[in-house]
């Protein structure tokens, strides 16, 4: 496995698999690799021929008051995961590297990065859209794969690969969850152990809405109050957001009628003083039944493919 550390090495990289021949494809990482990162891998793996990984700790994605300093880094042990995992590559660069001295030029994804997380880090998607456009220009992959936890990050990266004509398909892979069902996340280290436990409630308020729409709920009110009192089951929990929205455009919906995101974000207080917050996202995307068709004496229930 190749450990690159500059833009040039990275370059020469991509240039040589090209040069055989080979589909490439990058899984673009801020480190601390746990389990979801590794399906990102293997789902990589199945698409190309050569796989290279980018550990890089975005400091334009971070506001002045949030974890750059303390986000947890583990360079070592990353590289051993991605070694396991079978990358053929990674790129761990240092800061100048991509964002060398007197760098002034910013990607913005103008609509798309404006609700749910843009919201409350308005900051954020500026950040992830010029990294990530950087690293698509340089490493030039044939396939980019993007874990779908991050739902409205994989959308932003869509979109920006559509209009600035990048030639790369942009990939999204299954979120993947702990035994109780808590969405894999490198922030979850962060959690003491009553933090922890009372993390589990959003993946329990998603099972709660779409056992909601199963039954034949579609009032988006309705479902998100659903949300908001199995989230308050945590006493502890603060709602950054509940929303429900548009896979595509995230515009928001009155009723379910199709596939419909759910998207969640929550503060959880740990440490000795409890001061500190942790903020976890998680979504799932509501898929409702269509009606049942009567053909004759019969009838047969249609619904739509996950």
């Amino acid at each position: 496995m190749h450990l690159l550390r500059t833009v040039q090495e990275l370059r020469a990289w991509s240039d040589a698999q090209r040069g055989a021949g080979r589909r490439t494809a990058l899984v673009p990482t801020m480190g601390s690799l746990h389990a979801g990162h590794v399906s990102l891998i293997a789902e990589a793996r199945r698409r190309a021929d050569a796989v290279l990984v980018s550990i890089f700790v975005n400091p334009a994605q971070f506001a002045p008051h949030e974890d750059l300093a303390s986000y947890p880094r583990d360079l070592e042990g990353d590289l051993a995961a991605c070694r396991d995992a079978g990358a053929d590559a990674v790129f761990a660069p240092a800061p100048a590297e991509l964002y060398p001295p007197g760098a002034q030029t910013w990607v913005e994804v103008a609509e798309l990065q404006q609700p749910l997380c843009g919201g409350s880090r308005p900051h954020f998607f500026r950040g992830v859209a010029t990294v990530v456009a950087k690293l698509l220009v340089a490493a030039r992959p044939h396939v980019a794969v993007f874990g779908e936890k991050d739902f409205q990050q994989l959308q932003v990266v869509k979109r920006l690969a559509r209009d600035l004509l990048l030639d790369v398909e942009i990939v999204g892979a299954p979120i993947v969850r702990e035994p109780d069902g808590l969405a894999m996340s490198s922030r979850n280290a962060y959690l003491d152990a009553a933090a922890r436990v009372e993390a589990r409630v959003l993946s329990r308020a998603l099972d709660a809405a779409e056992a909601a729409v199963a039954a034949g709920e579609r009032d988006a009110a309705t479902l998100l109050e659903t949300v908001r009192k199995e989230i308050g089951r945590a006493p502890n929990a603060a709602i950054d957001y509940a929303e429900l929205r548009d896979p595509e455009t995230l515009a928001a919906v009155p009723t379910v009628d199709g596939p419909t995101l759910l998207a969640l974000a929550v503060r959880l207080p740990t440490g000795a003083s409890r001061t500190e917050r942790v903020r976890l996202i998680d979504n799932r995307v509501l898929r409702p039944q269509a009606p049942s068709v009567a053909s004759g004496h019969a009838s047969r229930r249609e619904t739509t493919p996950r």
